[in-house]
């Protein structure tokens, strides 16, 4: 199994970063799937997942309403749209694999088995 994420990177408050995250390794639409991010000194916490089919997604009170998760299972990717973001949405933030397909949306982290390796955002004015 592999993770790649991408597209973090510096942004402005209020502004926005789209992340990807390429997976490998699996068969990518049998999974739900899951971004989480650690900021530093604090816990990792899942901020948005979504079923294998795309049907349903959950995101943490932090991010509703700014952030949108979807996947293209064709494409073997996962994405997370972030707008308006906060200074509080710093963080390392990671793409990562349920640990089995009959989980339902989960969000605690340790119902997940493979993470990436992580991408850096940071928003600052």
């Amino acid at each position: 199994v592999q993770l790649v994420e991408s597209g973090g990177g510096l942004a402005q408050p209020g502004g926005s970063l789209r992340l990807s995250c390429a997976a490998s390794g699996f068969t990518f639409s049998r999974y739900n799937m899951a971004w989480a991010r650690q900021a530093p000194g604090k816990e990792r916490e899942v901020v948005a997942a979504i079923t294998w089919t795309g049907g349903r997604t959950y995101y943490a009170d932090s991010v509703k309403g700014r952030f949108t998760i979807s996947r293209d299972n064709a494409k073997n990717t996962l994405n997370l749209q972030m707008n308006s973001l906060k200074l509080e949405d710093t963080a390392l933030y990671y793409c990562a694999k349920i640990r089995s397909p009959g989980l339902g949306l989960m969000t605690d982290t340790i119902r997940y088995d493979f993470w990436g390796q992580g991408t850096q955002v940071t928003v600052s004015s």
